[in-house]
């Protein structure tokens, strides 16, 4: 009778060691499918995906957009799915990364033409102006700002490249405008923004 349990287990204990795996490799298929970065990618040793749309413009057919939409080729529409970091108000927070290396949060403004970062932001990326703009702020008046341009903007698997961004000099957190994600039917749910390939 001992020995009876020691094998049942046994078997309880080999039927999880195959298990297991499966079931990571399911969890990860998914996610890969959710996030598929096309045919152009890398994986970082972090295990983050990094598009390389750039690099296989050569080989693709290039578009008039600035947003680097690996799965434009493709019939069916696709989802791209952002955490709320949090909320200023009701506006939400996200993370954001640049040039691959450098994460800020930023406020996702479904009202601001431009894509606008904080003195601070431009410093750690050692961006300098390189030219300027002019926008209306909410209250209606006209600010001029300096601009420069940024290699990329990458969130949650939705890239720019070399877009021009407006530096606030007095700004505490930036400002992702339509400029990034102007080719993207926009949701904001709860807990997530949804970016919608069009």
């Amino acid at each position: 009778m001992k020995y009876a349990h020691k094998r049942q287990i046994t078997k309880i204990n080999l039927a999880l060691i195959t298990l297991i795996p499966t079931l990571i490799f399911l969890a990860f298929s998914h996610r890969a499918t959710a996030d598929d970065p096309g045919s152009c990618f890398m994986i970082t040793t972090s295990g983050r995906i990094v598009g390389l749309g750039n690099l296989c413009s050569r080989i693709n057919t290039p578009t008039s957009s600035n947003i680097d939409d690996n799965n434009s080729h493709q019939n069916h529409k696709q989802v791209f799915q952002i955490p709320i970091k949090r909320r200023l108000g009701r506006t939400p927070v996200i993370d954001v990364t640049f040039n691959d290396t450098k994460f800020f949060e930023m406020i996702v403004d479904t009202g601001a033409h431009a894509t606008l970062i904080t003195q601070k932001m431009a410093s750690t990326l050692q961006l300098e102006a390189t030219g300027s703009m002019v926008a209306q702020i909410a209250d209606g008046t006209r600010v001029k700002f300096p601009t420069s341009k940024v290699g990329s903007i990458e969130v949650g698997g939705v890239v720019a490249k070399n877009l021009e961004v407006a530096i606030a000099s007095n700004g505490n957190i930036g400002l992702l405008g339509h400029d990034f994600f102007g080719n993207y039917d926009i949701k904001i749910r709860e807990k997530v923004i949804e970016f919608h390939t069009r």
